[in-house]
């Protein structure tokens, strides 16, 4: 359950995750690693980097290489277009979180169904 718990639902978590720090400041795959398990997050490499991959590819993030300590390490930054989408995917989370945690549903939700059998 919990593998497909995580690719179902936290999936879309971990990479708003990624999207904050990496707008905040630069980030690198191994401090990602540690800051996600630390929120709980068992993620490892081989699920971060093409997570990583695909918002370079999507044009939300942007890569450096530097050398640290001799060895060459990657250095993710968001882009205009991911800090545009963490700031579009801060407001459905807004949102659903209303309604998910609290049972707030949107005034201006207008799909109400009328059905008798629904007992409305």
């Amino acid at each position: 359950m919990g593998e497909l718990l995580t690719k179902l639902f936290f999936g879309g978590f971990v990479r708003m995750h990624i999207l904050y720090h990496a707008v905040k400041e630069p980030i690198f795959g191994a401090e990602m690693i540690a800051e996600l398990n630390r929120h709980g997050y068992q993620v490892g490499p081989g699920t971060l980097y093409p997570m990583l991959h695909q918002m370079l590819e999507a044009g939300f993030l942007t890569v450096s290489v530097e050398t640290v300590q001799g060895k060459q390490r990657k250095y993710y930054r968001a882009t205009p277009e991911g800090a545009q989408a963490l700031e579009d995917a801060r407001a459905k989370l807004r949102e659903l979180v209303a309604e998910v945690l609290h049972d707030q549903v949107p005034e201006d939700w207008s799909r109400r169904v009328e059905d008798p059998d629904l007992g409305e």
